[in-house]
């Protein structure tokens, strides 16, 4: 008989943790709050480093019919709109790291892992409801879900996001911090927009105290655009999204090229709209005991929730799975021994994620003589300071 894992979250984190439950052949049990599973409509950006995940389990042809393959990573100045450097993706990166950098809309890889675990028996998924907490006693640990039902199982995943319910059990260390940083994003119709806005790139516009991000998204057919500003969050923060004023954005836009205020103001012509999501993090992970303990591990954005300044976070969560694979397949170990591995092996390159993310937040936004040393290494060194080695070829 299987042994049974409880996952906490039915977003991609808690998707990609039952899919890597089932290969490593325990039956899963998945709880999300919803009514319904779905993501926001937002882009997500998906290195080598984690496509090859997706390629190992099996998703390589639904992965291509709904991504889009942007040719190059761009830098460009947001103040001039001249281009700073560049890094040639396609055919390039395949031929470096074994697999290719690609741009998705969130509700399209949601959807393609949700396909993945449909018909398999030995997933149960629950929706209306959440794990609410936890206890862990003999071997066992039992769930209270938000319908106040008892459920036992060998493990429990936390993968309930930024404001972790699992965590807050486990750790106890309060909220995620307010960066500060504020992030604008609109999803639109690029047969919409005038030629001269449609990219088949993925273009960061670097200003400061603030970047821009627009790139392709399914097959092309949409273009996602970020805009990342430092300012105070609003008082709500327990709703993530918020409707956001066109003038206010423009405003912050004050001094930019012309390309990028007529992109932004031409979303609502082109079918989109813009809404406002406060960045939150943590602070990096520091030891394995705060990705898991006992029989309750978590993972993704409840373990490791990071500034968006290296477009990993998605990335991490399913890198955390791969691994949870190689350490529920370890059926000569306790469960709480298998966890502790899949911590072990995991927290340091989180915790290197974490910390990049934050040192290219500062380096996007900077002002002065930093701003000045940034545009000249873009210029004199593009592709070879753009490139990530260590990210794209590090293995889960």
């Amino acid at each position: 008989m299987n042994k049974q894992v409880l996952i906490a979250g039915g977003g991609i984190g808690g998707l990609a943790a039952a899919i890597a439950a089932v290969k490593a052949d325990w039956d899963v049990r998945l709880f999300e709050r919803a009514a319904q599973f779905s993501e926001v409509g937002a882009g997500i950006q998906l290195g080598p480093n984690v496509v090859r995940r997706l390629q190992a389990w099996g998703l390589q042809r639904p992965l291509q019919q709904v991504v889009a393959s942007p040719t190059a990573l761009r830098a460009c100045s947001a103040l001039s709109g001249q281009e700073l450097g560049r890094l040639a993706l396609g055919a390039d990166m395949v031929a470096r790291y074994g697999a290719s950098y690609v741009t998705i809309h969130r509700a399209d890889l949601h959807a393609l892992l949700l396909q993945a675990l449909q018909d398999v028996p030995e997933v149960h998924l629950n929706l209306n409801q959440s794990v609410a907490s936890y206890a862990e006693q003999d071997g066992v640990i039992t769930i209270r879900t938000s319908t106040n039902k008892l459920i036992e199982g060998d493990a429990l995943i936390g993968a309930d996001g930024v404001r972790s319910a699992m965590r807050a059990q486990m750790l106890g260390d309060g909220p995620p911090r307010v960066t500060g940083h504020l992030a604008y994003r609109a999803m639109v119709h690029q047969a919409q927009l005038p030629k001269r806005l449609r990219t088949q790139e993925v273009t960061a516009w670097l200003g400061p105290h603030l970047h821009a991000i627009q790139y392709p998204v399914r097959r092309g057919e949409l273009q996602n655009l970020v805009v990342i500003v430092n300012g105070p969050a609003p008082a709500d923060l327990d709703h993530w999204d918020h409707s956001a004023n066109l003038p206010d954005l423009l405003q912050h836009l004050k001094g930019t090229c012309s390309y990028l205020q007529d992109l932004v103001q031409h979303v609502p012509d082109a079918g989109g709209e813009w809404r406002l999501w406060p960045v939150a993090d943590r602070v990096p992970v520091s030891s394995s005991s705060q990705m898991a303990q006992g029989l309750v591990a978590l993972m993704g954005d409840a373990a490791h929730p990071m500034r968006p300044y290296l477009a990993q976070g998605a990335g991490m969560a399913i890198e955390d799975a791969a691994e949870l694979q190689s350490a529920l397949s370890m059926h000569d170990l306790d469960v709480s021994l298998r966890l502790r591995r899949y911590a072990l092996n995991r927290w340091q390159r989180n915790a290197k994620v974490q910390e990049r993310s934050l040192r290219n937040g500062r380096i996007f936004h900077a002002t002065g003589l930093v701003r000045w040393g940034r545009d000249m290494s873009l210029r004199a060194l593009g592709g070879r300071i753009m490139d990530v080695p260590w990210l794209y070829e590090g293995s889960a």
